[in-house]
């Protein structure tokens, strides 16, 4: 059941950010599931297999960015009408309204420990783009290796 409610929580936080950033109405499902299956890979890992935040936000980026590239090329439309809604599930909002809140309060290592998972929560998120974006250089070449062959 908790498996469920998280696929359908994330799937529709998704398809309302996708609403205010007027994505166009055709990928709405497509973000939603995008944006689902990115948070089920970080709840999963974070769940079952008891990851690190930064590598189970790596894993889910990673996934986010290739099933966006996926959803792009069937639907002829840029990567980032995908990429951008399905973030959303991963961004970390709460600590980072904790560390802004434990700072106002004068309690310094309790914000210092949410700020550094502020970092590594972004820092994995960018990560995982920069290696779909290698990723998807890398399948270029290749492709065109053969075409030119």
């Amino acid at each position: 059941m908790n498996f469920i409610v998280n696929f359908l929580f994330s799937m529709f936080s998704t398809i309302a950010f996708s609403v205010i950033t007027n994505i166009p109405r055709r990928a709405f499902l497509a973000c939603g599931l995008t944006g689902a299956a990115g948070w089920m890979t970080f709840w999963v890992l974070q769940t079952y297999f008891h990851q690190n935040i930064g590598i189970a936000n790596f894993m889910g980026a990673l996934l986010i960015g290739l099933i966006s590239i996926l959803f792009s090329r069937t639907m002829h439309m840029p990567v980032i009408v995908f990429n951008v809604p399905s973030l959303v599930p991963l961004v970390p909002g709460g600590p980072a309204y904790m560390a802004v809140r434990h700072m106002m309060n004068q309690q310094f290592t309790e914000s210092m420990e949410k700020v550094v998972t502020v970092l590594v929560t972004a820092g994995a998120i960018a990560i995982g783009f920069m290696f779909t974006n290698l990723i998807e250089r890398a399948l270029k070449r290749t492709r065109s290796n053969f075409q030119t062959k």
